[in-house]
């Protein structure tokens, strides 16, 4: 185990806790014999069982990701035997479909994210205020204020060097 990170290295600390988070779930799949099963691919699945074949944008959209952060997904996927590609209506996109891999999978998926939204609300239930509402709160608070704005109206911000 490693240690704690300190209580102002907040992005360490964020990384942290996703990192436990993560690799717990991860755990569980490996448990599974399915070590090449990430839990970041779960959204995406579910998304593409909801929808169908969608464009990476749509994904991206859809699950509430960058386009960057789904195409680099998706490639981890189609290395995994989980999606495939299609060109799109046009040469810049590209079509995800999950494959028959993917969909022999959906009852262990399934039953995966279920077990995982029961423990994760076991552990909301120790928590001062459900970790999801906290999150919510601190992306509503930047999405009205960013950091960087935040971090220069302390005045303690450094400034460029003067050429």
């Amino acid at each position: 185990m490693t240690a704690t990170p300190d209580r102002e290295a907040l992005g360490t600390l964020l990384r942290h806790v996703l990192e436990m988070l993560d690799g717990d779930v991860a755990a569980v799949y490996a448990h599974l014999d399915l070590a090449d099963y990430r839990p970041r691919y779960s959204p995406l699945v579910r998304v593409l069982v909801a929808d169908g074949p969608l464009a990476i944008g749509d994904l991206a959209a859809r699950v509430g990701v960058t386009h960057s952060a789904a195409s680099q997904t998706v490639a981890q996927m189609a290395r995994a035997g989980l999606v495939v590609l299609a060109p799109g209506a046009d040469a810049r996109q590209r079509i995800v479909a999950l494959t028959d891999r993917a969909h022999a999978l959906l009852p262990l998926i399934e039953a995966e994210w279920a077990a995982t939204t029961t423990a994760m609300k076991r552990l909301d239930a120790e928590l001062p205020v459900p970790l999801a509402d906290e999150l919510y709160a601190v992306l509503a608070a930047l999405r009205r204020r960013p950091l960087r704005d935040r971090i220069a109206d302390t005045g303690l911000a450094p400034t460029r060097p003067r050429a």
